[in-house]
């Protein structure tokens, strides 16, 4: 079976060039159509979900949630799916689709190792039947046999060249996942990328806005103590200026603190 293990490496994108790690090859287009037909309308359905994903006013976590949701409704194995993002190197689930999830989740993040933190951290896409890939994270995946998880597909979260998390399927059948889904897991994860770069975007612009008002202030209370030094004494502006820049190296404090002190004493 050619979805026993298969890997992609994404390279500044979604786009990925499949590595195999076993003899057989990963989906092709004509094993993608040989699907299609019998599940039309539902790919249909959800190519349409995710387009109207683009335009909505939803936050990040709501987004997440649905494209998750959205995965369970449309591919037939899949039993649960979550997402989990990487946040300062630690795996966080952001969306999950029940309890089951959650389980094999923090079982995977418990030991380190697993299928979905491999796709995050390497920027790989790895289908896996749990029974024939135990060699590769044994005690994750003993685990998840446990749990009655017996196949995953799971894919990384790209923006801007940049691993972000990856979006995980589970199954509890050992043939959960066929060329179809593979095709699919990608559109899901293309949406949730958008929405977790305009998550960035925004939070970036935010920062950004911060940083300019911070700038004013500093600049208005500088502006106000050479004006103060000006007046006490009979500085120009330049003189008065690099007053200010002298103790502020001599004494190792911000600008902005030696100019506060300046007009707190000129009050």
């Amino acid at each position: 079976m050619w979805h026993r293990v298969v890997t992609g490496r994404y390279e500044g994108g979604v786009a990925w060039e499949c590595q195999v790690s076993v003899a057989e090859q990963p989906p092709t287009a004509a094993q993608v159509r040989d699907e299609l037909p019998e599940r039309g309308d539902d790919v249909a359905a959800a190519v349409a979900e995710l387009s109207g994903l683009l335009l909505t006013s939803e936050g990040l976590e709501q987004v997440l949630q649905r494209v998750a949701e959205l995965a369970v409704r449309t591919v037939p194995g899949c039993t649960g799916a979550g997402v989990t993002l990487l946040t300062d190197g630690r795996p966080v689930t952001a969306a999950h689709t029940d309890e089951l999830v959650l389980k094999v989740d923090s079982r995977q993040y418990d030991v380190g190792e697993g299928p979905c933190l491999d796709a995050a951290r390497s920027l790989r896409r790895n289908l896996v039947d749990v029974d024939e890939a135990s060699e590769q994270w044994p005690d994750f995946l003993d685990a998840a046999r446990e749990l009655g998880v017996h196949s995953f597909l799971a894919a990384p979260l790209v923006a801007d060249g940049q691993g972000l998390g990856s979006m995980n399927l589970y199954s509890t059948s050992p043939d959960g996942f066929g060329a179809l889904d593979v095709a699919l897991v990608d559109l899901f994860c293309a949406q949730a990328s958008v929405a977790l770069a305009n998550a960035r975007a925004y939070r970036a612009a935010e920062e950004l806005g911060a940083q300019l008002q911070q700038a004013m202030a500093s600049r208005a209370v500088i502006e106000q103590a050479k004006g103060a030094l000006m007046v006490t004494r009979g500085l120009t502006e330049d003189e008065a200026f690099a007053s200010l820049r002298e103790t502020s190296q001599r004494s190792n404090r911000k600008l902005r603190d030696v100019a506060e002190a300046v007009v707190r004493r000129r009050a």
